[in-house]
């Protein structure tokens, strides 16, 4: 059996995780400006999911992948590395795979963190899945993945992330990028369910403000729940960790400072504007 790459950096006093979950065609280097800001406070714990980063020819291999797959990848690590309960930032298809973490094993979740989440399935999603399968019977997945990278975050201001993502993304072959693909059909069912849940950990949604395809979901989500709080990052597109990273490293720590709770009714928060 061979596990998933990973990279820990411990901190000097703390006995506190956060575990870091990337989207799809990244990796651990999605997570290098909030590595470099909160290894003070917490043992931070960063993952390449299978396929992605350094994360190659995992043992057992399979033919297709379900989300019990993908989500046993991830408690394997955290078995390894004896971490019971841990804060999650994730980002992206990130914020899907903590959902079904947290329906699988609500009690290693304490804190979640969802940057660019993924709440409900809205025509634009379930377009993107069947213009992947399309595609891919004429079209390399790394053309299919810079297109959709420029329909996801199509500023002129999103161009660092989208040159991030893209280069992340060269790693993930054609069969590697099918298999994930194949999530989906379990995909639209997870977030249906995951959105009538009643969750008790407190949650941080952090969404673009250019972010067009997956922020009105993310509102209706957060949305009359208490225990969550959207922020809005003004100027900054679908990975927004990487394009305002001290915005999002100052709400990050705020926000998992044991000292402040989520307190009353959920509130969207927005900073300066979003143009």
């Amino acid at each position: 059996m061979k596990t998933l790459n990973y990279k820990i950096l411990r901190a000097k006093k703390s006995k506190k995780w956060i575990v870091f979950l990337h989207g799809a065609g990244g990796s651990i280097q999605t997570w290098k400006y909030q590595l470099s800001a909160l290894g003070d406070d917490y043992n931070l714990l960063a993952i390449d999911l299978r396929d992605h980063g350094r994360s190659k020819n995992i043992k057992p291999a399979y033919d297709s992948y379900n989300f019990d797959i993908i989500t046993t990848d991830v408690l394997e690590v955290l078995q390894k590395e004896s971490i019971e309960k841990a804060h999650f930032v994730t980002l992206s298809f990130g914020s899907v795979l903590i959902q079904a973490l947290y329906e699988r094993t609500p009690s290693i979740v304490d804190k979640m963190v969802i940057i660019g989440g993924i709440f409900n399935a809205n025509w634009l999603i379930k377009s993107f899945v069947h213009l992947g399968r399309f595609f891919n019977l004429f079209l390399p997945y790394h053309t299919m993945y810079q297109l959709f990278s420029f329909i996801l975050m199509p500023r002129e201001r999103n161009q660092l992330a989208r040159r991030v993502y893209q280069m992340q993304a060269r790693k993930l072959t054609q069969s590697e990028f099918l298999k994930w693909l194949g999530l989906y059909s379990e995909f639209f069912t997870l977030l249906r369910n995951f959105s009538k849940q009643k969750i008790k950990q407190q949650i941080l949604i952090l969404m673009g403000g250019d972010d067009y395809v997956f922020l009105p979901s993310a509102q209706k989500f957060a949305n009359g729940r208490s225990n969550t709080n959207l922020m809005t990052i003004p100027k900054a597109g679908h990975i927004c960790n990487i394009e305002d990273p001290e915005l999002v490293n100052k709400e990050i720590m705020e926000f998992l400072d044991t000292r402040k709770e989520i307190v009353g009714k959920s509130q969207s928060k927005v900073l300066f504007g979003t143009n």
